[in-house]
C-alpha cells in the first residue's frame, strides 16, 4: 500500500480537547438521530453567537461487563481561543450557547412531532 493510499483504521493521539463542549442528548429525547439539516440550523444559530465551532453528531455506544449502552448525542465543541477570556463573559457565553442548544432541540423534536402526527 502506498503512502497515498487512504486506510481504514489508524491510530491517532488525543488532540487538544476543546475549550468549550456542549452536548445535547437529542436521541434520548427525540427518539432518533439529528439530521444533516437541522445540524447546519444549529451551526447558523450557534455562529451568530461564536465563530469558530464544530458540531459532531455521534452514535454512542458504551459496554461494561454488566451493560451495554446506546446514545445519539449532539457535541458542540468551542476552541479556547474563541473563547472570552474572562470568568464573567465565559459564563454568559456558555449560557447563551446553551439556550441555543436546547432550544434547537426542542424546536427539532416538536417539529418532526408534528409531522408524525399529521401522516
Amino acid at each position: 500500500m502506498g503512502p497515498a493510499e487512504p486506510v481504514i483504521a489508524f491510530a491517532t493521539r488525543t488532540s487538544e480537547p476543546p475549550g468549550l463542549e456542549i452536548r445535547v442528548n437529542f436521541g434520548i429525547f427525540a427518539g432518533r438521530e439529528a439530521t444533516p439539516a437541522e445540524i447546519d440550523a444549529l451551526a447558523e444559530a450557534l455562529r451568530e453567537k461564536v465563530r469558530d465551532l464544530a458540531i459532531v453528531s455521534e452514535d454512542r455506544h458504551e459496554f461494561d461487563d454488566r451493560s451495554e449502552a446506546s446514545v445519539h448525542q449532539v457535541r458542540i465543541e468551542i476552541p479556547a481561543d474563541s473563547l472570552p477570556t474572562d470568568e464573567d463573559g465565559l459564563s454568559e457565553l456558555r449560557g447563551r450557547l446553551l439556550e441555543t442548544a436546547e432550544r434547537w432541540a426542542q424546536d427539532c423534536i416538536a417539529e418532526r412531532n408534528v409531522e408524525l402526527s399529521d401522516a
